[in-house]
């Protein structure tokens, strides 16, 4: 049994408490935001702009924020490219990533040079516009979803926890008269679950943030995600004359935007977060 003395115990008091100030620097923020966006403008601006704990509450923001015309159909869009999205993320990345693990892959230094050059030197905008563009997949929901189906980054941390797992099961298997897709799909990515949670929060949070690629790619806007639309909610109520049928204050539809657009990912976050800690842990160790 380790005895911990007097200096110990103070190290493990003022690290606590250190832990609670940075806690509580990184809570009052979102507070804020969640309380503004819920309180009376005129209430705001009697507190200085800063409100924690609203005494007048009003979902006036929401309200207005869920009738606006097209938000109702970039909500089902961006829950459709987020579905749809990560599924295709995490099929293909799986099946590019258990080969790259194994070392006997002929080519594999070959393939991983290439694909780690490919995260430090971008092509650009236009390129990749040309190639959606050839591919037919210009104004359709697809030119949001294909264009960014594998992540070089999230790739790497799946291969690295691949790498982690012994190699004594994949002989067994084959032993026994396994094949290597079998391999895969019934020993590999089971046992790789944390690191598929880390890949699929990180795929799921960049398919609900879309923003760039419905404007460059999808001209109709009835096609719009949740982001752009959000965007077109702000500018109409910053701008010079404003939209009529929007007439809740910037700050107030500000504050209600970032909520709304936040809520889902941070309610998925608590289900994978041991998992999203275990994986990428043990695939930076390896990596």
């Amino acid at each position: 049994m380790v005895r911990t003395g007097w200096g110990d115990r103070i190290f493990d008091v003022v690290v606590n408490l250190l832990l609670a100030v940075l806690a509580l620097v990184s809570l009052v923020p979102i507070l804020a935001v969640v309380a503004a966006s819920v309180t009376p403008y005129s209430e705001v601006l009697k507190h200085g702009g800063i409100v924690l704990f609203p005494r007048q509450f009003t979902f006036d923001a929401y309200r207005q924020l869920w009738s606006y015309p097209r938000m109702l159909n970039a909500f089902k869009v961006t829950v459709y490219i987020t579905a749809i999205g990560t599924i295709l993320n995490l099929l293909l990345t799986s099946l590019m990533a258990y080969p790259l693990s194994r070392s006997y892959l002929p080519g594999r230094k070959i393939i991983m040079s290439v694909l780690v050059i490919s995260m430090y030197f971008y092509p650009g905008i236009i390129p990749r516009y040309w190639i959606v563009k050839t591919t037919g997949l210009i104004n359709s929901i697809w030119a949001m979803i294909i264009p960014s189906l594998i992540s070089t980054f999230n790739l790497m941390i799946l291969v690295s926890y691949l790498q982690t797992l012994p190699n004594e099961l994949f002989e067994s298997a084959r032993i026994d008269g396994a094949g290597e897709f079998r391999i895969m799909w019934e020993i590999a990515l089971p046992l790789a679950k944390p690191a598929i949670m880390v890949i699929g929060l990180l795929f799921s949070v960049g398919q609900w943030n879309s923003y760039l690629q419905p404007l460059f790619y999808v001209p109709n806007r009835d096609l719009w995600p949740l982001q752009p639309v959000i965007r077109e909610i702000l500018r109409a109520t910053d701008a010079l004359e404003p939209d009529p049928t929007l007439t809740i204050p910037t700050v107030t539809m500000q504050m209600a935007t970032i909520v709304f657009s936040s809520v889902p990912i941070l309610v998925i976050y608590p289900f994978v977060q041991r998992h999203f800690t275990k994986g990428l842990l043990l695939g930076a160790i390896k990596g």
